[in-house]
């Protein structure tokens, strides 16, 4: 089977679907790995590291004729009508964001997976991007917030006098915030945070870090994820935070539904009630932020001195690991519907729409979209 990988080409994408280190799994069982040329440049992976992990370098066009593609970014709709009919792509895809991309699929009669779709079980933990990329995410958050931020983090005694720890709130306890709590803690930070679901305090307290607890209702969702709440609650949710987010020299934002518009967390007052100099980051700017005024990739500067960060292919900005992490996801996925060759026999994939994996993880197959998730 012919596998491809193209070079992404949303710009700020410096990921790669695959690392050289990882080839020879695909090599060793009778597939064929193509790589576009300079595919893993940006993210430190050279082509002749490619070619010496026994895959094929090539200019140009590595999709035609390629049974699978795996890539970063769902492909454009022109990449996937110059797709065999029947080939299989296999990125992240999301339903609201990728929807030309999506009908090209259909119209072209390409299956299509989306990696944003794996579900949460514990049979698919080795397949779950989402989960690895949040971890690259939340890691940078932290070492963002400790860039911007005019104090020093840590508790350090000098002779010219005390410097009192940075005060670091982390709001959304998932997988990228825990990660930013542990990266503040390492830096020295006093780390307090806060989640919707109350079995996320025993994690946030095995970090060191305090959790917050406020009077409201659980919102423990399926998959580990938080369910959305209404907005009453959310309003109660803002006013008792707010004593909190003032005195917080650092807030970090990690709130994110997938496929939905991000929570809103903190509007425009709780800002303001923030001192000069403190620094917001706002991993979820791209879907609507978590923080009003944040812009993703852009850094505003309230009339008040708060300076938000707005987050903007966060994991792209670790690009090496991202790659590596992602492309085990990707291996890991392909491998539960490939078969290996045997002798002379063809290397195929075959989906088996009974194996909840796969019937979740597609979005389209044989000329017709799978069910909406």
């Amino acid at each position: 089977m012919r596998i491809a990988v193209p070079k992404e080409i949303r710009s700020g994408e410096k990921r790669v679907a695959l690392v050289p280190d990882i080839i020879s799994k695909l090599t060793k069982s009778g597939h064929q790995v193509v790589i576009e040329s300079g595919a893993g440049v940006a993210a430190e992976y050279s082509d002749k590291q490619f070619i010496e992990a026994g895959a094929e370098v090539k200019s140009g066009d590595v999709l035609a004729g390629s049974d699978v593609i795996l890539s970063v970014q769902p492909l454009t709709p022109s990449q996937i009508k110059s797709l065999k009919k029947g080939a299989l792509t296999l990125s992240f895809l999301s339903q609201a964001t990728a929807a030309d991309s999506i009908e090209a699929a259909v119209s072209n009669s390409i299956t299509a997976l989306s990696l944003e779709l794996v579900p949460r079980i514990s049979r698919a933990q080795s397949m779950d991007a989402l989960t690895s990329q949040a971890l690259c995410a939340g890691y940078k958050a932290a070492l963002i917030a400790a860039e911007l931020s005019p104090k020093f983090f840590p508790l350090l005694m000098t002779a010219a006098g005390t410097v009192t720890p940075a005060k670091v709130l982390v709001l959304g306890a998932g997988v990228a915030g825990l990660q930013a709590i542990a990266t503040t803690k390492r830096l020295g930070a006093v780390v307090s945070a806060y989640d919707v679901r109350p079995a996320s305090a025993d994690e946030v307290r095995s970090m060191g870090a305090t959790f917050i607890e406020l009077e409201l209702e659980a919102l423990e969702g399926a998959g580990g994820y938080a369910r959305e709440m209404t907005e009453e609650r959310a309003a109660k949710q803002r006013e008792l935070l707010t004593p909190f987010i003032a005195k917080s020299h650092v807030v970090i934002t990690t709130a994110a539904v997938p496929g939905r518009q991000a929570p809103r967390l903190m509007t425009q007052a709780m800002v303001d009630s923030m001192a000069p100099g403190t620094i917001i980051v706002d991993l979820a700017a791209e879907t609507g932020g978590n923080v009003e005024g944040s812009k993703p990739g852009e850094i505003v500067e309230t009339t008040g001195g708060v300076r938000i960060w707005g987050g903007k292919d966060v994991p792209s900005q670790l690009p090496f690991h991202a790659s590596f992490l992602y492309s085990r996801n990707v291996v890991n996925l392909l491998s539960l519907f490939t078969t290996p060759a045997k002798d002379d026999q063809k290397v195929a994939f075959n989906l088996d729409f009974e194996d909840e994996i796969i019937n979740g993880a597609a979005v389209t197959h044989a000329g017709a979209r799978r069910g909406a998730k």
